[in-house]
């Protein structure tokens, strides 16, 4: 008899490095058991990472693994407070998640399997512990379309669909389930550190601080200085991320201080959206009244949330170096915002004094024309020529937004194109196919795909849209 080839899944070298830190962080938890386990994604392009190849996983391996749970590690809930919409929430944890385990991966860094919809924790208050199937569905899409426009994101590397039935007060229930592996750097946010602060343990935060610097901020010497560093290079990080965001025409929805990863990587996809235009008031989240969290908000927001995090890091750092290195978030955010927008437009540099000017001239097109922002980029791509270079009045001639692009903008990228020389012009227009896909993340793209699933369980329309978003179509 042929014995079965094990799941390469279960004989992952799996390290223990955020259990070791001891169970101050984290409570361990059993899994969910589910009635049905339907793989619906799986996420192939990690599997290099994992030093494993698409022949050598089965379908069967990640529901053993990711469904059903099979081996012997201890599931940990993470713990963590956070302040959501302003206001502190002592009562907050992994309430439907664990952190399933930890692998050092062919990159060299250590990555988390995280689990979305695994069921109740002590944490999940009156809540079931459960992800509905569409907000899995939104999280696999969200997290590919970021990560093919530049966002340093989490990803997710299956999701399964569970045969419950699940009753949500914001989709039309009842509605079906799901849990989903979320492959990322660390599980550990802003709130974690918040947590200790609020029971009063500096000596857990300062050793929490030595795990995050060794494992996720390698290149900061030990050295006396070092907690300084690690926060001068967060806010650089954060200040990054959302240059990326606001760059990829992405709205999180819910910056709260338990959705800010301490690794500064985007993650936890909740009510998120993509604007059409450029509109800074747009909020994602129908429960954001205020609109604490708009699309323009999203680089204060992330300011204000580091700022927060001082009040636990002054246990370990002093006040004048948490301020000097939050002193320098706008100047990161700019550059980075001026440098993504750039190679948006095409170029991936122009003298100092030209970059400003034609960004913020930009922005004000599409602003005051109600032109579709991500429509704008690609109709650029696509009708992108020489001829530009020439003759300023040809510039997006063809655009179905044409008559309302201005002349102001038209002679700017005109007088950019002539700032290089012409053996450039095929740089540019690879750039500008790169960084502009045609197919855009809209609501109702998303839920052009849900329909038929909903409807019919016809998977075909969801997995052709990630198809075109890995190919950049």
């Amino acid at each position: 008899m042929t014995q079965a080839k094990p799941n390469p899944f279960l004989t992952l070298n799996y390290e223990i490095v955020m259990e070791e830190l001891g169970d101050d962080y984290y409570d361990k938890v059993p899994a969910a058991e589910f009635p049905q386990h339907i793989l619906r994604f799986r996420n192939d392009r990690l599997l290099p990472l994992l030093n494993l190849d698409r022949q050598s996983v089965s379908d069967r391996d990640f529901i053993e693994a990711f469904g059903q749970f099979q081996g012997v590690r201890p599931f940990l809930a993470l713990r963590y407070h956070g302040y959501q919409f302003g206001q502190y929430n002592p009562y907050l944890g992994d309430g439907r998640g664990f952190l399933y385990g930890q692998v050092r991966a062919a990159d060299g860094s250590i990555y988390d399997f995280g689990t979305k919809g695994s069921g109740r924790t002590p944490y999940s208050r009156t809540a079931d512990g459960r992800l509905t199937l569409k907000g899995g569905v939104r999280e696999v899409l969200a997290a590919e379309v970021l990560h093919q426009l530049g966002v340093k994101t989490s990803r997710c590397l299956s999701l399964i669909e569970t045969g419950e039935s699940l009753w949500r007060g914001d989709e039309p229930s009842p509605t079906r389930s799901s849990v989903m592996i979320r492959f990322s750097l660390s599980h550990i946010r802003f709130g974690t550190f918040e947590r200790l602060h609020f029971i009063q343990r500096p000596d857990l935060i300062k050793k929490l601080l030595d795990y995050v610097i060794a494992h996720y901020y390698p290149t900061i010497p030990n050295c006396e200085e070092k907690y300084a560093k690690f926060y001068a290079e967060l806010v650089e990080r954060i200040a990054k991320l959302a240059a990326q965001w606001m760059a990829a025409g992405f709205c999180h929805g819910v910056l709260n201080t338990d959705n800010m990863s301490i690794t500064g990587e985007s993650f936890d996809y909740g009510p998120y959206a993509f604007i059409p235009n450029y509109n800074p008031q747009f909020t994602a989240a129908y429960f954001d009244y205020g609109g604490r969290y708009s699309y323009g908000n999203q680089p204060f927001m992330c300011k204000l949330n580091l700022e927060m995090l001082q009040q636990p890091l002054m246990a370990v750092i002093s006040p004048r170096d948490l301020e000097t290195g939050l002193a320098q978030f706008e100047d990161y955010y700019w550059q980075s915002y001026c440098q993504l927008m750039l190679k948006k437009l095409g170029f991936n540099k122009l003298p100092i004094e030209n970059v400003s000017e034609l960004i913020k001239v930009t922005i004000k097109l599409l602003r005051n024309n109600d032109i579709p922002y991500h429509g704008f980029f690609f109709e650029l791509r696509e009708g992108f020529n020489y001829g530009w270079r020439e003759d300023s009045s040809t510039i997006l001639e063809n655009a179905s937004f044409s008559n309302q692009v201005d002349e102001n903008w038209r002679n700017l990228y005109h007088q950019a194109l002539n700032k290089l020389p012409i053996e450039e012009m095929e740089e540019i227009g690879d750039r500008l196919r790169f960084h502009n896909p045609k197919t855009a993340l809209l609501r109702p793209v998303i839920e052009s795909v849900w329909e038929p699933i909903d409807r019919k369980d016809n998977w075909e329309p969801f997995y052709e849209l990630l198809r075109k978003i890995l190919a950049k179509e």
